[in-house]
């Protein structure tokens, strides 16, 4: 199993990449590879933009359909021979926590699609791990704008962590916590770092 982090937003509501938005002095995203490699072998960063994230040293794979969104930077990212299946985060992240990652990698098996946490009575699709096998299903949905992760989900076979299992090694849940606006980041004390 692989991480990959998706960092090809369009940044609509957010005047830069907000992987590289710092909170508790670090880049999101730097300390986001830095949790990852602690667990996976490989970590994979979904973008479109390749040139900003050369640095990172990492493998990278931009989208092999053109439509942004967080389903085509999976799919992309499964449509690679050697991927068979992915831990998905997004780079807007900062508090994935490892232990529940580790938890939902102890929980897997081949018999699933995806493994997908639950919290708040919500699925949380950007925190889950997605095989392969679902490559054919995913990209019909997306030639055929049907492009939304929770109602992907229903089509498949996933293992769902309980909110009660979430809470026993995230009791509040901050690994779900994204910076979609200017008022999310300076709301977690964030400040800009440009590059």
């Amino acid at each position: 199993m692989d991480a990959l982090i998706l960092a090809g937003g369009e940044n609509k509501r957010i005047p830069v990449i907000k992987g590289f938005l710092e909170i508790n002095s670090r880049k999101i995203i730097e300390a986001n590879i830095e949790s990852l490699l602690g667990i996976f072998k490989k970590v994979i960063v979904s973008t479109n933009s390749p040139e900003l994230f050369f640095y990172l040293g990492l493998p990278m794979v931009g989208d092999v359909i053109d439509y942004r969104s967080p389903m085509t930077g999976i799919f992309s990212a499964l449509s690679v021979p050697d991927v068979s299946e992915v831990f998905v985060t997004a780079c807007d992240m900062p508090y994935i926590n490892v232990i529940l990652i580790k938890y939902m990698i102890e929980k897997w098996s081949d018999d699933w699609d995806a493994a997908i946490p639950v919290f708040e009575g919500k699925l949380q699709p950007l925190f889950g791990i997605y095989a392969k096998k679902i490559t054919k299903k995913m990209e019909e949905n997306i030639r055929n704008n049907r492009r939304g992760l929770r109602e992907f989900l229903q089509e498949i076979n996933v293992l769902y962590i309980s909110e009660q299992n979430v809470r026993n090694l995230d009791p509040e849940g901050r690994s779900f916590v994204n910076i979609n606006t200017m008022e999310d980041f300076h709301r977690e004390g964030g400040k800009i770092c440009l590059v």
